[in-house]
């Protein structure tokens, strides 16, 4: 992992920076919370470790920024605050993990490692392609100012086709996203639920973006 510590601890800071690395992580270490800011904002990194009491600028306030730029990077605060309230503001605040000064390192390195797996594994809430936009969040799909309404089951096929777009993607794939990991049935089933999907698109003025490639499956072309 690319790892940014954000600590002005210098012995905290050091200890981290060697732990890391002698795991074979690749770490940048800053001691001033406005450089972290920055960093952050300016590199892609896999995690950071962040303090939560810094010079110019404290952990709570960078994490507010980066969260509100839309930088998901998984967050790992530190902190000598260990107060229920503490830890909550935390999480509240964008944070993936919670870890109260003092630690243990191997503790300190198991979280940021599940950390890590965790972001590895959530999908983005939003995706974009062939001028739809879907929000699994809230569960809604626009085109423009359009609103389409779907059904759980074609919201959870064109989310599978838009975050596949421009591949080719298998009727035995789309049903077992959408039912079994290990679907045996008849797949023709899928073709009814793609042809609603298909005329609810177009009647939103989207055009007809899912393509059917014979003897293989579908595909999203996102232009």
């Amino acid at each position: 992992m690319h790892v940014l510590i954000v600590e002005d601890d210098p012995v905290i800071g050091k200890t981290l920076n060697k732990g890391l690395s002698e795991a074979g992580h690749e770490c940048e270490l800053v001691r001033d919370g406005q450089a972290g800011l920055e960093r952050a904002i300016a590199s892609p990194f896999d995690a950071v470790v962040l303090d939560i009491l810094l010079p110019s600028l404290n952990g709570l306030d960078i994490l507010k920024s980066m969260r509100a730029q839309k930088n998901r990077t998984p967050v790992l605060l530190l902190t000598a605050l260990g107060t229920v309230d503490e830890r909550v503001a935390g999480l509240q605040a964008g944070g993936d993990d919670y870890l109260v000064k003092p630690f243990a390192f191997p503790e300190l390195l198991a979280r940021l490692e599940a950390v890590c797996r965790r972001a590895g594994e959530r999908p983005s809430p939003t995706a974009e392609a062939a001028g739809l936009k879907l929000d699994l969040t809230n569960r809604r799909v626009v085109h423009g100012a359009t609103e389409i309404d779907l059904t759980p089951t074609e919201f959870s096929l064109l989310e599978f086709l838009m975050r596949h777009s421009g591949r080719v993607v298998t009727r035995k794939m789309l049903c077992e996203h959408l039912w079994d990991a290990n679907w045996e049935g008849e797949t023709n089933v899928i073709e009814v639920h793609i042809n609603r999907l298909r005329g609810k698109i177009e009647r939103a003025g989207a055009g007809s973006p899912i393509s059917t490639v014979r003897g293989r499956g579908y595909v999203l072309r996102d232009s």
